[in-house]
């Protein structure tokens, strides 16, 4: 959804030319892509690591299964995924970033990942799959960056197979109002300084603190994913709704 109007969206908190966001972002994560997992770590307290298991139990998956991991970065959910499937199963590991996807390639084959898992470079707005293809589509942490996220909602709907689950794990609206003046101390401080010390990156940490703030609050992408077509749609906050888990189903 592009949140000006059909030529305007949001980079953090800057308006811009729709046309520009996607190289804008593939900037932000080609400059991350090195360190995005040790920032994973040290931003969140390890904590990132229990949202994507819990992501992955809620998920329902099966041996066999062929599962969509969107955005999937550097793998983490990809590897959860690809244990539970089993050598009959498989799952795709799909990212917009080329380094991204690198990086998650080399990890995962470095773990010795290799037998069920495949990679594709793809736009979550116009994804590269036939109809029906996925059993389970997940996308962590990568919505909020994508420009025209009905479009993408769309797209993850259509590849998915009836009967089949779409997970949205992704930074929401924290619960009460005492978390979110903290967690906005911590974002908008902590969080760039972070970045700049261990990454030498203060922008691009201010960008992904900027589009957490910017994307739709929990019951807003739940109203969005029904509107795309998804059944059943309901949301767990984690982390007292710092993080949320949207879960909804193609019948």
């Amino acid at each position: 959804m592009t949140e000006q109007n059909n030529n305007t969206t949001h980079f953090g908190f800057k308006t811009i030319d729709a046309k520009q966001k996607v190289s804008m972002v593939a900037d932000v994560f080609h400059s991350v892509a090195a360190r995005y997992d040790l920032m994973n770590d040290l931003m969140s307290l390890g904590i990132h690591r229990l949202w994507k298991r819990f992501t992955i139990d809620c998920s329902g998956v099966r041996p066999g299964q062929q599962v969509l991991d969107l955005a999937g970065g550097t793998g983490d959910i990809t590897a959860l995924f690809s244990k539970r499937v089993g050598p009959t199963g498989k799952v795709v590991l799909a990212d917009i970033n080329a380094s991204m996807l690198n990086v998650g390639r080399d990890k995962l084959r470095d773990s010795g990942l290799v037998s069920n898992i495949e990679y594709v470079q793809a736009n979550a707005e116009a994804l590269p799959f036939a109809d029906n293809s996925f059993d389970i589509i997940s996308i962590g942490f990568g919505l909020r960056n994508v420009t025209d996220k009905d479009a993408a909602l769309r797209s993850m709907f259509r590849v998915l197979k009836p009967g089949g689950r779409l997970l949205v794990l992704e930074f929401s609206k924290p619960e009460q109002q005492w978390l979110s003046k903290v967690y906005d101390l911590y974002s908008f401080k902590l969080l760039p300084a972070m970045g700049q010390l261990v990454a030498n990156d203060k922008e691009s940490y201010q960008y992904l603190a900027e589009s957490i703030r910017m994307h739709p609050d929990q019951d807003t992408l739940k109203a969005m994913m029904q509107d795309a077509g998804f059944a059943e749609v309901s949301y767990h906050n984690l982390t007292g709704g710092i993080v949320a888990l949207h879960r909804g189903y193609k019948f």
